[in-house]
């Protein structure tokens, strides 16, 4: 009983909360920058495979899933320390702190990135498992996966940002903080539409040559 006391009342000094919170924030960094490097690394090897022309190989199958759970790990990181520092936080500010519009809209970009992951780990990347590649899946099976990639990216890059804006505390409403995240979105998903359409159509001009050889001599 003593030692609980104890603890409780080295918690409360406020030297122990500043260290106690670097360390939870420590915490937190390291996880973002793992997750945001893994998702980078991954979405360069896909659009490198794009441009290539070339079919996902078992190693490449392999490498994705070992990402997947590196990634999954680090979303699940990201939920327990950032819990971690929104009970330091409240302990310190009260209830008012959960008013930060910059706060909301960092909670809500997680917890859209959370659910967006479900839909790549449950949906997405089976079907590509299946299909072998992106260029193989059917139009809507595609589509779903772009959407879905995009957002993954897009959603971990705008969370990270949002942990350093400081700036934007108090200052901004939700809506306003949130505005650049849907634009963001639907320009990625264009872009990577756009980028995938034009490797569809090379695979298809490329096609008739394989099948034929003689006809890559014409």
């Amino acid at each position: 009983m003593e030692l609980f006391h104890l603890v409780a009342s080295a918690l409360q000094q406020p030297v122990t909360m500043e260290l106690t919170r670097m360390g939870v924030v420590y915490a937190h960094l390291i996880a973002c920058c793992v997750a945001i490097g893994l998702v980078l690394t991954s979405d360069v090897a896909m659009i490198k495979q794009l441009f290539q022309g070339r079919d996902s190989t078992e190693a490449d199958k392999e490498h994705l899933h070992m990402l997947k759970q590196t990634v999954l790990i680090a979303l699940a990181a990201l939920w327990v320390t950032g819990i971690g520092i929104l009970a330091l936080d409240y302990s310190q500010k009260g209830a008012m702190y959960f008013l930060n519009p910059k706060l909301q809209a960092k909670i809500l970009v997680v917890a859209l990135l959370t659910l967006n992951g479900w839909v790549l780990h449950s949906v997405v990347m089976p079907a590509m498992d299946k299909a072998g590649s992106l260029l193989k899946l059917d139009l809507n099976a595609r589509s779903l996966a772009l959407f879905s990639g995009v957002v993954s990216g897009v959603s971990w890059f705008y969370g990270a940002m949002l942990g350093i804006a400081r700036p934007l505390s108090w200052k901004y409403s939700l809506t306003e903080i949130m505005v650049a995240y849907p634009v963001l979105i639907c320009l990625g998903f264009v872009a990577m539409s756009l980028l995938v359409k034009w490797a569809a159509n090379r695979a298809e001009a490329k096609a008739p040559a394989r099948l034929n050889p003689a006809l890559a001599s014409c």
